[in-house]
């Protein structure tokens, strides 16, 4: 219950005690709530209008549920019982009793604020629309006699506190809309410096693979800084000849297949080292993770940060897709090789090679025998190299992906049902790294 406040009146005290702190009224539907403090259940529900399931108690601004909200009966007894000790006293005091705010005489009670009112009051605004009887029924009602009933608080403080209440909805109000402003500007300020940072990295890094021998010297100087060792080939190459090594950070892994995602016309050997892509359907279990439209399968390993990279040797294979995809990726039904669909991929479709940018691939002047998958996770970034003549093919944006779990990705047939074009696919350890060799015919 509320803290009664100090008072030589014991009807008084009890009266206050069955008040509710917000609206100053006795209780109506009382509930109690986490903290102990008890409210009209009408009251403190408007007071919490908007939030969602925690907020504060009015009176001492703990954080509770509002869904905790529990009826208390031994409350509503005592409001009953104020209320008849208020009309008690009123009779005791005996007289007819007058309008303090109108000077007319009480004749009236009201229902809904529980007090005694003059006709004057029953026509103003703040009675108009209440229900109202002679006190001579409330009397009855109470069991007390009539024109005894006195107001639980002045009219001019009920319209006081009504004021005020106003004046705090309107001020929270003002305020909520000047965060919600300030929100929307700091969040359009940091979605600028996103696109700010991105633009720079994108500039630094290179976004295609015909790159120039000016763009090239700063990615052998960041290559330096970085600790990387770079040989050069031979002048008057046609295409960018530059030895590219990854970084003594990188990490060195041993790339495996799993074949819980493997295609079910794609045979494993024993050791998850190669795979081929066979002419009939495996009888295998229909799991989540498994393949179902396309000749795929992913590594086993998975990888949320760090750098890592590992080569796919595509030899002259017809038909292929190589690069990294989303652990959430689908699966199931057609597929999209695409960004959007969670895959960063590069492929062969016959004689045209290109990389799977959206909205349309980019072509490549030329056919990778091999390539270098680099993986950047703490960036969010793919880099393409052709590792047979050490030459960038491609750099997919710092930031395509963030706080994912990334896993390699090989396609032997990217047709459905190209069982013509199937390979080999040996997983190699070389000097330096895990590789993925992938022998397409």
């Amino acid at each position: 219950m509320n803290g009664a406040m100090a008072t030589d009146n014991p009807v008084e005290s009890l009266r206050e005690e069955a008040t509710c702190p917000i609206c100053l009224e006795y209780f109506k539907d009382p509930v109690i709530i986490e903290c102990g403090h008890n409210f009209c259940r009408a009251c403190i529900a408007q007071c919490w209008e908007g939030s969602d399931t925690a907020a504060s108690c009015p009176q001492c601004r703990e954080t509770v549920q509002q869904r905790n909200l529990r009826p208390n009966r031994q409350l509503a007894n005592v409001v009953e019982i104020a209320k008849r000790l208020n009309l008690q006293a009123a009779k005791e005091a005996g007289g007819e009793r007058v309008c303090g705010e109108h000077k007319e005489t009480l004749k009236l009670f009201c229902e809904e604020d529980q007090t005694s009112i003059c006709l004057v009051c029953h026509l103003s605004r703040a009675h108009r629309a209440h229900r109202v009887v002679p006190l001579e029924e409330a009397a009855q009602e109470y069991k007390a006699p009539p024109m005894s009933l006195t107001s639980p608080c002045p009219i001019f403080i009920q319209k006081q506190t009504q004021t005020e209440r106003q004046k705090i909805v309107s001020e929270f109000q003002r305020l909520r809309q000047f965060l919600e402003e300030q929100e929307r500007l700091l969040l359009a300020q940091l979605e600028k410096l996103d696109e700010e940072i991105v633009r720079i990295q994108n500039e630094n890094w290179g976004k295609d693979q015909m790159v120039s021998r000016t763009l090239y010297a700063g990615l052998a100087q960041h290559s330096l800084e970085e600790g990387d060792s770079l040989s050069h080939s031979p002048a008057g190459a046609d295409s960018v000849t530059d030895t590219i090594k990854p970084s003594p950070r990188t990490n060195l892994l041993n790339v495996t297949l799993d074949p819980d995602t493997a295609y079910p016309e794609l045979i494993l050997s024993e050791d998850r080292k190669r795979v081929r892509c066979g002419d009939t359907w495996q009888d295998l279990p229909d799991n989540p993770e498994r393949f179902d439209s396309r000749a795929c399968v992913l590594g086993c390993e998975g990888f949320t940060s760090g750098r890592h990279y590992w080569e796919v040797e595509v030899g002259d294979g017809k038909y292929w897709a190589v690069g990294v995809a989303r652990e959430s990726m689908r699966r199931k039904g057609e597929i999209r090789c695409c960004p959007e669909d969670g895959i960063w991929a590069v492929e062969r479709q016959d004689n045209q090679c290109q990389v799977l940018t959206t909205p349309e691939p980019t072509l490549l002047s030329r056919v990778p025998s091999r390539i270098r998958v680099c993986l950047d996770c703490e960036w969010g970034q793919v880099t393409f190299i052709d590792a047979g003549h050490e030459a960038p093919i491609f750099t997919f944006p710092p930031g395509s992906f963030k706080e994912e779990r990334i896993r390699p990705f090989v396609c032997c047939s990217w047709c459905l049902h190209q069982t013509c074009c199937s390979g080999t696919i040996a997983l190699v350890q070389l000097p330096r790294c895990s590789a993925v060799r992938v022998n397409v015919p």
